[in-house]
């Protein structure tokens, strides 16, 4: 499988095996760990924590099913989200961050499963065409900004957790 799915079962493959594997990075790592802020931040120059990541990730998850939802009712959708450009990705990241920072990490590992289930039933309950055949946002398909916004920054958010578990001994 190349690593851009071009189909609603290279998707949710795509989909179930990162999160399996970040899942598995994440419940491995001690809870006095989570909050410490040494792993690359996603604005340039800065550093978050392991909740931080796993918060930005809940993020990201939680606008996909809002953007279906609201396409689905046929309403409009302010993408990225409302008060947001695409151009100002590291202050959406920043906002979740700020959102879930009193959130502890088993607490964020339980709202991202629950998070992913919802895409998948998202995936599940979509056509194959539907998914890649028809634009849906510009010129990506709805199969496209799933990955994009899921399955991609998964695989980037895992490199830099496992580099954080390597420093911390965890690996």
């Amino acid at each position: 499988m190349s690593s851009i799915a071009e189909n609603k079962s290279e998707l949710k493959d795509g989909l179930v095996n990162i999160s399996d594997k970040i899942f598995e990075d994440y419940k491995s790592i001690p809870a006095e760990l989570s909050r410490v802020c040494s792993v690359e931040g996603n604005v340039k120059g800065t550093v978050i924590s392991i909740c931080d990541t796993l918060a930005y990730l809940v993020g990201w998850g939680k606008l996909v099913v809002k953007w279906h939802l609201l396409k689905s009712n046929g309403k409009d959708v302010d993408f990225p989200e409302t008060g947001f450009n695409w151009n100002q990705l590291g202050a959406l990241a920043t906002r979740f961050h700020e959102e879930y920072k009193d959130w502890n990490l088993a607490d964020l590992i339980v709202e991202y499963e629950r998070t992913i289930n919802q895409i998948i039933s998202i995936i599940d309950q979509t056509s194959d065409a539907d998914l890649y055949g028809k634009t849906w946002y510009r010129k990506y398909s709805l199969g496209r900004m799933i990955q994009f916004n899921t399955v991609s920054p998964m695989k980037n958010m895992r490199t830099k957790i496992r580099r954080f578990k390597k420093v911390q001994g965890i690996i």
